[in-house]
C-alpha cells in the first residue's frame, strides 16, 4: 500500500520498502508534475524514456510519487483555505463584539435618559414622550449646534468643520448616536456580504455596513472616494478645492451629482465638505457631510433642475485586519427632500433600506468585487475573452447610459420635443460629444449614418406584481413586448443598408455573467436576434443583430431590489470602448412588502395572456403567500438617426413605447396573484379556476382509460386535486394537440426535470426533449395514445431545457379529454426520473 512522504523525496514499494530519490530526481519530477499533475500509464512511461535522470525508477514508483504529491498539493489548499476562513471568522467575531458593546452602551443610554425624563416630567398623569424611536444623541446633537459658533470659510474654519464631522460620524460608526436595527431579511455570517443595519427614528434615512474585505486600508479609501465608479446614481463628483491639514489629512469641497432613478422625479445634486485623515490608532477615516448657510462657509449656488439635498455627516471607517485586508464601517445618513417628489415616489427617498441597497451595500459590493479579482489568476478569462474588471466596466458605461438617457440633462445636448405633458417623453441630442464614434460597422459591411439621437421614454406604476418576475418575463419573452415594425422604422432612419432585423427573433444566446456579488445576482450575456426581411417583395437581405445585455435585479428574495433589463445593439466584435445606446426597463418596488412565492407560481400564464387587458382572471401563488406590491417601471428606448428623419421617427418611437406599455401591463396582469379576500377567514384560492379544471380532467382521464387513480389520495374539491397534483412525485407534463406539440403545463417535479419555470415552459416543444431513440418511440406510439387514448413508453433518455440528460424508469400517456369528451390536450406522467 502507497503512503504518503513528507519532503517528497521518498517512493514506496509494494514489498514495503523505501526509495530515497536524488534531489535531481526530485527537481525532474517537479517540472513534470507542473506540466502533468496526473500522467497516464503511457505518459509515465514516456516521462522515464524522455528523462534519462529517471531511468533507473519503475514506473509504479513515478506513479505512488504523483499520488503523494496530488495529495500534498491538495492540503495544502486545504490548509490555506481553512486559514482564510478563520481569518474571516475571526474578523467577524470581532465586529459582532463591537456591535454587541454599541447595543449595550445604547441600552444603557436608553435607560438612563427614561429616568431623567421620568424625574423630570411635571405632571405624572401627562405622557411622557416616547423616545426609544429618537437617536440616542439627536437631541445632543441639535443643543451642539446651537452652542457651535458661526464659522467663515478660512482654512480654520473649514478645519472646525471636518473636525466636527469626523466626531459625529464615528459617533454613528461605532458609537449609539443613531439608533440602528438590523436590515430586514439579511442575517450576518461567514458567508454574508457583511453586517448590515438601518437607522429607526432618526432625522433623514441613515444605513450602516461593516464588512471585512480582502484590500489594503489605502487602496479602501481610494475605491469609496471614486464614487462614480460604484455608486450608479452618481452623476459626477468634481472636486472644488482641496486643503491639507497639519495632520497630514486633506478637507476637500466637493460638488456631487445624482441621476435621478426615474422620469418621474428630479435629480439631486449636493454641497460637501470631505475629510480625509488618520486616527491614533492607525485607522483611516474618509468622512462627508454637507456644507450649509448657517455655517458661513463657501456656498454653492443652486442649479437649474437639481433639487439640493444634504448629507449628514456619513463616511468610512477603514481599520487594518490582522493577516491581510481591512474592516471598514460605512454610514450613509441623508435628507433627500421626498417633499419635492409626488407622494407615491416618496417611500424611494424616506426609506432606509432604499438607501442601504443602493448606496451603502454598493459599496461593499464593490470592494469585494476588486478584492476578488486581485486574487484571480491570469487565466481568469471568461468564454467572451474579456476579464471580469472589463465585463464590470461595461456594466457600469451600460447602466450610466441608460441613467443619461432617463434623466436627458440639457448641459449635455439633450432637449424636448413636441408636447412635455405627453405621456411618452422624445428627447434628441445632437451634441458631438453624444454622436462621436456612435456610428457602428457591421459583419455585414453596411455603416450606419446618424447625426441625432432620439430617445422615447415614460413611466408607469405597477400594482400587484413583484419586479423581479415581471423581469424575468421580459427578459425571456422579448416577442410579448417587442414589435416588429419598429425594424421598419429603424431601417428608414438610419438607411443601413438592404436589411432589417427581426426585434422579436431569438438566434441563440450567450450568457456571460459577472462574478456575482452575494446577495445580488448580476450577468451580462449577449443576445443575437435573427435577420428577417420586411416581405418577400422588399427582396431585403436579412442580417443578424447582436445585443449587449445587462441583466440584475432578478432575485425575488432580496430586500428592495431594483430590477433592471438593459441592453445596447452591438458589432459582433466590439471593442471595450465602443460607444453605446442602452435602452430598456427599470423597475423599483416602492414598498416594502416582500415577496415570498415560489418563482414558479404563475400556473397558468398562457391562457392568462390570451385573456388580454381586459381579463378578470389571474394566475396566484400556489402556496396562497402572496403579498401585494406597487413599483414604478421606467422605459427607455434610445436610437441613432438622421435628422431630417427626425419627426417621423419620433412618432413612430412614440407608438413603439405606447405599445411596449400596454404589453408590459398585460403581462404584468398575467403575473399578478389574485386580489386577496376581505373576509376574514377565507383563504385565497389555489391557482386559477383554469388551472383548478385541468387538474380535475387530468385525473379524470386518467383514470378512464388506466382504471386506477393517478393520485394515491382521492382527494374532494378541484383545489386539493390541483394541490396534490402539483406536489406528485413523478414528473406530471401537458402538451398541446398541435402537429408540434409544446407544452403547456407541468407540476413542480415536470419543472424541476425540464429545469425551466412555467413562464418558459410553453417554449419548449415536445420532441425537443427526447433523443433519437425517444423521438422514434413517441412516433411510433403516437397513432395509438390518439386511437385507443393511451399508452405505456418504455424508459429511456430525455433531455431538459438545459441539455442535460434525464433518465426514467418508464413513462404512460395518455388524451386528457374535457366535458364534452373531447381531447384537450395529452398528458405524460415520467416515473422515477432522475439526471444522468
Amino acid at each position: 500500500m502507497a503512503m504518503s512522504c513528507k519532503d517528497g523525496k521518498l517512493g514506496c514499494l509494494d514489498n514495503g520498502k523505501y526509495v530515497r530519490y536524488t534531489p535531481e530526481q526530485v527537481e525532474a519530477l517537479e517540472r513534470l508534475y507542473h506540466d502533468c499533475p496526473k500522467p497516464s500509464s503511457i505518459r509515465r512511461q514516456q516521462l522515464i524514456r524522455e528523462c534519462p535522470i529517471l531511468s533507473n525508477i519503475e514506473p509504479k514508483q513515478i506513479k505512488v510519487w504523483f499520488q503523494n504529491r496530488r495529495c500534498r498539493e491538495k492540503q495544502r489548499k486545504e490548509a490555506s483555505r481553512l486559514q482564510a476562513v478563520n481569518r474571516k471568522l475571526t474578523a467577524m467575531n470581532k465586529l459582532l463584539m463591537e456591535e454587541n458593546d454599541r447595543l449595550q452602551k445604547q441600552v444603557s443610554q436608553l435607560v438612563h435618559e427614561n429616568s431623567y425624563f421620568r424625574q423630570h416630567t411635571p405632571n405624572p398623569s401627562l405622557p411622557a414622550k416616547d423616545t426609544s424611536c429618537e437617536s440616542v444623541v439627536t437631541s445632543g446633537q441639535h443643543q451642539l449646534a446651537s452652542q457651535n459658533p458661526q464659522r467663515d470659510a478660512s482654512p480654520a474654519g473649514l478645519l472646525s468643520i471636518a473636525e466636527e464631522t469626523l466626531a459625529e460620524f464615528l459617533s454613528k460608526a461605532t458609537g449609539t448616536a443613531v439608533e440602528w436595527i438590523q436590515m430586514p431579511g439579511m442575517k450576518p455570517g461567514p458567508d454574508s456580504i457583511g453586517i448590515i443595519a438601518i437607522s429607526h427614528g432618526c432625522t433623514g434615512v441613515a444605513a450602516r455596513a461593516c464588512g471585512l474585505v480582502g484590500l489594503e486600508p489605502t487602496r479602501v479609501a481610494e475605491i469609496v472616494k471614486d464614487r462614480p465608479s460604484w455608486f450608479r446614481e452618481c452623476r459626477a463628483v468634481d472636486v472644488m478645492n482641496v486643503l491639507p491639514t497639519a495632520n497630514g489629512g486633506t478637507v476637500e469641497l466637493l460638488y456631487m451629482q445624482l441621476y435621478a432613478p426615474t422620469t418621474l422625479a428630479p435629480p439631486r445634486d449636493f454641497w460637501l465638505l470631505r475629510y480625509t485623515s488618520v486616527l491614533e490608532d492607525g485607522s483611516l477615516v474618509v468622512c462627508e457631510r454637507s456644507l450649509k448657510s448657517t455655517q458661513n462657509g463657501p456656498s454653492m449656488p443652486l442649479v437649474q433642475n437639481f433639487v439640493r439635498a444634504e448629507m449628514l455627516s456619513s463616511g468610512y471607517l477603514i481599520r487594518p485586519c490582522d493577516g491581510g485586508g481591512s474592516i471598514i464601517h460605512i454610514v450613509d445618513h441623508m435628507d433627500l427632500e421626498a417633499c419635492s417628489v409626488p407622494e407615491v415616489l416618496r417611500p424611494l427617498y424616506e426609506s432606509p433600506k432604499v438607501l442601504a441597497q443602493k448606496t451603502t451595500m454598493a459599496a461593499l459590493r464593490q470592494l469585494k468585487q476588486i478584492a476578488q479579482e486581485v486574487t484571480q489568476t491570469n487565466s481568469s478569462v471568461n468564454g467572451w475573452g474579456r476579464r471580469p474588471a472589463a465585463l464590470r466596466a461595461l456594466s457600469q458605461r451600460l447602466s450610466r447610459g441608460f441613467n443619461e438617457a432617463v434623466n436627458g440633462f440639457t448641459d449635455e445636448g439633450w432637449s424636448v420635443i413636441g408636447d412635455s405633458m405627453d405621456d411618452v417623453t422624445i428627447t434628441v441630442n445632437s451634441s458631438p460629444d453624444k454622436l462621436m464614434g456612435l456610428n457602428l460597422t457591421f459583419a455585414n459591411g453596411f455603416a450606419p449614418v446618424s447625426n441625432v439621437v432620439l430617445c422615447a421614454k415614460a413611466s408607469m406604476l405597477l400594482q400587484n406584481v413583484p419586479p423581479a418576475i415581471l423581469l424575468r418575463f421580459l427578459r425571456e419573452h422579448r416577442s410579448e413586448w417587442a414589435d416588429n415594425n419598429i425594424d421598419a422604422y429603424l431601417a428608414a432612419a438610419v438607411k443601413v443598408g438592404p436589411c432589417s432585423a427581426r426585434v422579436g427573433g431569438f438566434g441563440g444566446q450567450v450568457i456571460l455573467p459577472l462574478a456575482h456579488t452575494i446577495e445580488h445576482e448580476e450577468f451580462m450575456e449577449v443576445i443575437k436576434l435573427e435577420g428577417l426581411g420586411h416581405s418577400p417583395e422588399d427582396a431585403i437581405v436579412p442580417r443578424d443583430i447582436f445585443l449587449l445585455q445587462l441583466c440584475s435585479g432578478m432575485d425575488e428574495n432580496a430586500v428592495g431590489t431594483c430590477a433592471e433589463l438593459i441592453f445596447a445593439p452591438i458589432d459582433a466584435s466590439f471593442a471595450d470602448d465602443a460607444p453605446l445606446l442602452p435602452s430598456g426597463f427599470r423597475i423599483i418596488p416602492l414598498d416594502s412588502a416582500k415577496e415570498v412565492s415560489s418563482p414558479n407560481r404563475t400556473l397558468d400564464l398562457a391562457s392568462a395572456l390570451e385573456i388580454g387587458s381586459a381579463g378578470t382572471k389571474a394566475s396566484t401563488d400556489l402556496s396562497g403567500n402572496s403579498t401585494c406590491t406597487r413599483s414604478v417601471m421606467t422605459i427607455a428606448f434610445e436610437f441613432g438617426i438622421e435628422s431630417h428623419m427626425q419627426e417621423h421617427v419620433a412618432s413612430m418611437a412614440r407608438q413603439y413605447v405606447r405599445g411596449i406599455i400596454s404589453s408590459v401591463q398585460r403581462v404584468a396582469l398575467a403575473l399578478s396573484p389574485s386580489h386577496i379576500s376581505s373576509q376574514v377567514g377565507l383563504r385565497t384560492p389555489l391557482g386559477t379556476p383554469e388551472a383548478q379544471t385541468l387538474a380535475r380532467w387530468i385525473c379524470q382521464s386518467y383514470r378512464g382509460y388506466m382504471g386506477v387513480e393517478l393520485l394515491k389520495s382521492n382527494s374532494d374539491g378541484n383545489e386539493s386535486i390541483l394541490k396534490n397534483l402539483w406536489h406528485h412525485t413523478d414528473a406530471i407534463i401537458c402538451c398541446s394537440m398541435k402537429a408540434l406539440p409544446v407544452f403547456t403545463f407541468a407540476n413542480q417535479a415536470g419543472l424541476d426535470m425540464l429545469e425551466t419555470t412555467l413562464v418558459a415552459l410553453q417554449d419548449i416543444s415536445l420532441e425537443k426533449i427526447f433523443d433519437d431513440n425517444g423521438r422514434k418511440t413517441l412516433c411510433s406510439e403516437f397513432p395509438q395514445i390518439m386511437q385507443q387514448g393511451f399508452a405505456c413508453l418504455q424508459g429511456g433518455i430525455c433531455l431538459s431545457s438545459m441539455g442535460r440528460p434525464v433518465s426514467y424508469e418508464r413513462a404512460v400517456a395518455w388524451k386528457v379529454l374535457n366535458e364534452e369528451e373531447n381531447a384537450h390536450c395529452i398528458c405524460f406522467v415520467f416515473i422515477n426520473w432522475s439526471f444522468v
